[in-house]
């Protein structure tokens, strides 16, 4: 099996969750297979790890729409003996199906949300277009990989896929086992010397790419619902830290009360480790929120809308992860009680989310069809 996977935009550095998505999938996926990835000249070629990039493709719009790509990428899947096409969204799709059906290359759709429907949450009025094209491209795929049970069963749904020919494959983590209780106290000391927190402080996280709608806005239901909230319960003493980039001059700007904005940092894990529970107040978007399989792989505990926790599963995390509905009813209850609760991320969780497992599990599907 000789793999090409078709990036339509920039993921190497990986860095933020969507990056990461691809760039350690290819990682543990090319364990299994040899793997090169076709993508555009933004990506530095030297950050992959375990398999071959091919930045050769110009940035910019028009390369949605390029019929001159087809020539190129045909050309490296008949030097390379490439069986297997791996397109990761839907846009491509039309240069997909075009390789698929003049090279005999086998296709695989990579989704990382419905697209379609992410967008009409939104509130784009030319969804449903994107969507009718989107269920095309699943059609003519042979494997089709979803991010989460909801989007596969969705997608059977909808899309009228059959069964044998999906697969979960959710987003990942790269340890299988949680963080020593000694290394999560070093890391809670460290936040707290770094911020000038008081020690007997419970440490509440929210982490994400505020260039992101819904990311933005569920900081401002932080600002604007949860931290209000809190502030009025009377025995509770804590800190948020609010990590990430882009975050608005007007809100990491403004003075609220036992916030603190650390925006972009240098190495997040140290906040995973060393703070008590994640907060994660989305109510927009699709698709699993990557910082909330990461928080709970580094043993925090966390609290959840329900869209923000779809494609985690409360039963694989020992009591912790709490799910509130979408307005919020319930969610500062719910943090002091998670910033009390002690348990252990279980083995279940590590065998669902860890890359290696999810890679092979990919790499089985393919080769038993």
């Amino acid at each position: 099996m000789k793999v090409l996977g078709l990036v339509s935009y920039n993921i190497l550095p990986a860095k933020t969750g969507g990056q990461k998505d691809i760039a350690l999938f290819y990682k543990y996926f090319s364990r299994h297979t040899s793997l090169v990835c076709v993508t555009t000249r933004s990506n530095d070629p030297g950050a992959a790890e375990g398999y071959e990039v091919l930045n050769i493709i110009a940035d910019g719009l028009s390369r949605y729409a390029n019929p001159l790509h087809y020539f190129t990428i045909r050309s490296i899947i008949r030097e390379r003996g490439i069986t297997h096409l791996e397109l990761e969204h839907p846009y491509w799709g039309w240069l997909a199906v075009w390789l698929q059906r003049t090279t005999g290359v086998k296709l695989i759709v990579h989704s990382h949300n419905i697209e379609g429907t992410r967008w009409k949450t939104l509130g784009k009025w030319w969804w449903k277009g994107l969507w009718q094209y989107e269920k095309w491209v699943h059609r003519q795929a042979e494997y089709n990989f979803f991010k989460q049970d909801e989007d596969r069963l969705y997608a059977l749904r909808h899309f009228k896929l059959a069964p044998d020919r999906c697969l979960t494959t959710t987003y990942g983590i790269e340890w299988n086992t949680p963080p020593a209780a000694v290394e999560r106290g070093q890391a809670r000391q460290y936040l707290l010397q770094q911020h000038d927190i008081p020690a007997h402080h419970r440490l509440l996280l929210f982490n994400g790419s505020f260039n992101y709608l819904p990311n933005l806005n569920g900081l401002r239901h932080i600002i604007e619902t949860i931290n209000p909230a809190l502030q009025r319960m009377t025995g509770f003493s804590y800190t948020i830290l609010i990590c990430g980039k882009d975050i608005p001059a007007d809100l990491a700007g403004g003075a609220y009360p036992a916030m603190v904005f650390a925006g972009f940092v240098p190495d997040v894990d140290v906040y995973f480790k060393g703070c008590d529970v994640f907060l994660n107040p989305v109510v927009e978007g699709g698709g699993i929120k990557t910082k909330l399989v990461e928080a709970l792989g580094h043993g925090m505990n966390a609290v959840s809308t329900f869209n923000g926790a779809i494609g985690v599963d409360p039963a694989l995390c020992n009591g912790k992860l709490t799910i509130t509905d979408d307005r919020l009813g319930g969610f500062p209850e719910a943090v002091v009680m998670a910033a009390g609760y002690d348990a252990e991320t279980p083995p279940a969780y590590f065998s669902h989310f860890y890359w290696g497992a999810i890679a092979h599990k990919a790499a089985r599907f393919i080769d038993g069809r």
